[in-house]
């Protein structure tokens, strides 16, 4: 385990502990024995629209290819994404990582397979902006509510947005290049000749930023799916007893999960996630508590499907051994 996940892992961890001695747990337990089964079971099967749009945005911006994959592959993917995300001890762009090597396994060539998650990772990261833009607007609208975390906010987004432009920038002036030769070069040097698939990778992604369509529908489609993430807050807090207007759920959800991305090498954000929701909703007028109960109710809602899509992967991953990639092919779709 690199040095980097162990240190994120004792700041998440620090954090954790801070916010619970600083917060309390004393009426979780009763936010949640009101949400009951029914609550955790709405929320989670809920999610599953969120991650269906994402999975239309990725294959929308991956583009036509020799092989690609259905729809329905793409969503176990995200779900095997979203898993590995979730709850391993990685950095969080680790189920990235994952799902690229499942791609070129199911029959895609790695160069397309990498290409195409790395312009949905850059889509999803665009849109963020945009979303965490739009509930920082939502919050300024409502009168003498977190003036100073907006106007701190309002620099992080800007800084984002920056740092967004310089890193297409980047890749279209030549870092996807350099990043094939660095791929070519790591195989050959492992003897890994399946590494010789990243040939093109430079061009494969240039290939799925210069299809407007294309990125016009991966860019709504993951718009909508952030829109589901605000609703999915006020799903969860109506369970828990307080109603908010859909207004509240994209300000929360916006700016809950901007402040988690910007843990991103925290495994699981663990901690970072807590601390987001504490801030805003602490913000908006409601107890510390709440917001702490409203970031476990995600982790529960990952759990429950983060466990069998961290199985599914096993399942997948057991059986490129000894089968051809159409067999695997055949699991995933």
């Amino acid at each position: 385990m690199k040095a980097s996940v162990i240190i994120g892992g004792i700041v998440g961890l620090a954090l954790s502990i801070w916010l619970i001695d600083s917060v309390g747990l004393a009426h979780i337990p009763e936010l949640f024995v009101r949400a009951s089964f029914l609550g955790v079971f709405v929320v989670t099967v809920f999610h599953l629209s969120q991650m269906l749009f994402s999975a239309l945005s990725w294959r929308a911006i991956a583009g036509p290819s020799a092989a690609q994959p259905a729809l329905a592959t793409y969503l176990k993917l995200r779900w095997v994404r979203e898993s590995v995300n979730n709850l391993l001890p990685l950095a969080q762009i680790g189920g990235e990582i994952v799902v690229s090597r499942l791609l070129r396994q199911a029959g895609m060539r790695l160069a397309d397979a990498i290409a195409g998650t790395v312009a949905d990772l850059t889509i999803e990261m665009a849109t963020q902006v945009l979303f965490t833009l739009l509930g920082l607007l939502l919050l300024l609208q409502q009168a003498g509510t977190g003036g100073g975390m907006a106007a701190y906010l309002m620099t992080g987004v800007t800084i984002a947005a920056l740092g967004m432009a310089a890193l297409f920038g980047a890749l279209f002036l030549g870092l996807s290049a350099a990043l094939e030769k660095a791929l070519m070069k790591f195989g050959h040097w492992i003897g890994w000749g399946r590494m010789l698939d990243a040939e093109g990778l430079h061009d494969a992604l240039m290939n799925c930023y210069r299809a407007p369509a294309r990125v016009l529908w991966s860019t709504l489609w993951q718009i909508i799916s952030w829109l589901l993430g605000g609703i999915e807050v006020c799903l969860i807090l109506h369970f828990f007893g307080r109603r908010v207007g859909i207004s509240d759920g994209l300000i929360i959800e916006s700016i809950g999960q901007a402040l988690k991305a910007v843990g991103f090498a925290v495994p699981g954000a663990i901690g970072v996630q807590e601390g987001g929701y504490v801030a805003i909703c602490h913000a908006l007028g409601m107890t510390p508590e709440l917001g702490m109960a409203l970031s476990l109710m995600k982790r529960v809602r990952e759990l429950i499907l983060g466990i069998p899509g961290l199985l599914f992967w096993h399942r997948i991953e057991g059986r490129t051994q000894p089968t051809p990639d159409a067999a695997v092919r055949g699991v995933i779709e």
